[in-house]
């Protein structure tokens, strides 16, 4: 049995279809016509790619796995951590940290050691594992900094440690268990995809792997860029990568008749119009800066990720009355769609119309995916209603699920926030997205991504989320995915 799985960042679905009917991408084309095709695969919340890489990687969401957002806070450290949200971003808070926690501890410390990953399960199940450039790459095999070329050698002056990671990795010319020729410029926007589909060829040209995670990025900086509706371009590119990966099988025909294949989106995303104006909101405030200096004297932590944000209350004693105010502050935000918080043992959803929705697992409402929920308050708040015990939210796909995972993270932050249509929290170097895509929130525009996959009998489901990925992709060889 060999499987790929190809994670094409940001994929939307409508997209993907327009890339297929105007026959610019014949791979995924074929995809379709021999399997499955989900329209409709929910993203984590925030929807934002290190919460949902992780997801895919982990099968489960970050209450298990405990990455919550882009930009978040380390209570442990007392700092801010951020993953890349843009490089004005990464100069305030330095750009050695941000290497340091992109490439080592994401993977090291903050990916908790309860979520096992794909590579991880099935190494011990003795599948040959490989990975291109994805956030999450944790497995059992060591690898040390590669030398192989000048701009490896220079990273390397600064990326010095050795990483766990499945039996080949090929990370972004940092780490390469092998000599394949392949090159991205140390992942460089616009050269990723094509070095993924490099080593991919190269993998299966001397059959290294059985199983391979290829990463194809450089859809979500497209879209980042020119907007959702520009995605057919960079959809092609990504496909014409799998198709250079398939040709060391003979073409993509004979590639699908000897390996399965699953292609899915982490996200999607949605047009931004606006900014919402995030850090003056919270001028009463003390917040703490990106230095993290004077920490003893601030109240609130700010971590906005692109159409999500959180805050973080940093004066223990005064938690409770402090959130109240965070929360007043957030509802009168433009462009916020929904605040989200813990109350005992409930979570509360409320919106700047005023409304107030209370829920916790286990009640008489039933979601798509079989969840049960008792619910008081305003269902307007989500403009849901339950029908013959049945919960229909049809805007913000499995909701609930998706704002307690994000609630019993013991990472997250006290107050969550998700964006209306059209509106992005800048990030902390004043970056935004307006005039393009992005994404983060529980409103479908940007939580729902496309799933294909062909060759692995699948149960059926009535609602995907990206954690049944790697579950789908270890019952293709007859792995059992381990409990969370």
């Amino acid at each position: 049995m060999k499987l790929v799985l190809a994670v094409v960042d940001g994929m939307k679905p409508a997209m993907v279809r327009r890339a297929v009917e105007t026959g610019q991408a014949p791979v995924l084309a074929k995809v379709i016509e021999r399997g499955t095709f989900v329209p409709d695969c929910v993203a984590a919340f925030p929807s934002v790619t290190p919460v949902c890489a992780s997801t895919i990687a982990t099968g489960a969401r970050q209450d298990v796995h405990h990455i919550p957002a882009m930009n978040w806070f380390w209570r442990d450290e007392r700092r801010y951590v951020e993953y890349g949200s843009s490089m004005r971003a990464a100069r305030r808070f330095g750009i050695a940290q941000q290497l340091t926690d992109l490439v080592y501890t994401m993977n090291g410390e903050h990916l908790s050691e309860g979520a096992p990953t794909i590579f991880e399960v099935l190494d011990d199940a003795g599948v040959r594992t490989a990975g291109t450039t994805f956030l999450i790459y944790r497995g059992r095999h060591e690898h040390q900094v590669s030398k192989a070329t000048a701009l490896s050698r220079l990273a390397g002056m600064a990326l010095r440690k050795p990483v766990m990671g499945p039996a080949e990795l090929f990370y972004a010319d940092v780490f390469a268990s092998r000599d394949t020729g392949c090159r991205s410029a140390l992942g460089k926007p616009g050269l990723r995809d094509q070095h993924a589909g490099c080593v991919g060829n190269y993998l299966f040209e001397h059959d290294l792997c059985d199983f391979l995670l290829l990463s194809l990025p450089d859809n979500d900086t497209h879209s980042h860029r020119f907007g959702p509706d520009a995605q057919v371009a960079s959809i092609a590119a990504a496909d014409r990568q799998i198709e250079r990966m398939a040709h060391a099988a003979g073409g993509i025909d004979s590639f699908l008749d000897t390996h399965a294949l699953v292609v899915v989106a982490d996200h999607s995303h949605a047009l931004i119009e606006r900014r919402i104006e995030f850090e003056a909101a919270f001028r009463d405030f003390h917040v703490l800066g990106p230095s993290a200096a004077g920490f003893d004297e601030a109240e609130v932590a700010l971590c906005p990720s692109a159409r999500s944000a959180q805050l973080y209350v940093l004066v223990p004693e005064g938690r409770d009355a402090l959130i109240p105010r965070l929360v007043t502050e957030a509802l009168a935000l433009e462009g916020v769609e929904h605040v989200l918080y813990r109350a005992g043992e409930e979570g509360v959803l409320r919106s700047p119309g005023g409304g107030e929705l209370r829920f916790a697992p286990g009640g008489d409402a039933r979601d798509d995916r079989e969840g049960t929920w008792s619910l008081d308050g305003d269902l307007e708040v989500l403009n849901a209603r339950v029908q013959d015990g049945r919960l229909v939210t049809p805007d913000h796909p499995d909701v609930l699920g998706r704002c307690w995972a994000a609630l019993q993270c013991p990472t997250s932050g006290d107050v969550l926030l998700s964006a209306a249509p059209g509106f992005e929290f800048p990030d902390w170097g004043g970056v935004d997205h307006v005039g393009g895509g992005s994404h983060g929130s529980l409103h479908h525009s940007d939580s729902l991504g496309a799933l294909l996959f062909c060759g692995i009998d699948a149960p059926p489901r009535q609602v995907w989320g990206i954690q049944d990925v790697a579950p789908l992709c270890a019952s293709a060889f007859g792995v059992p995915w381990p409990a969370s």
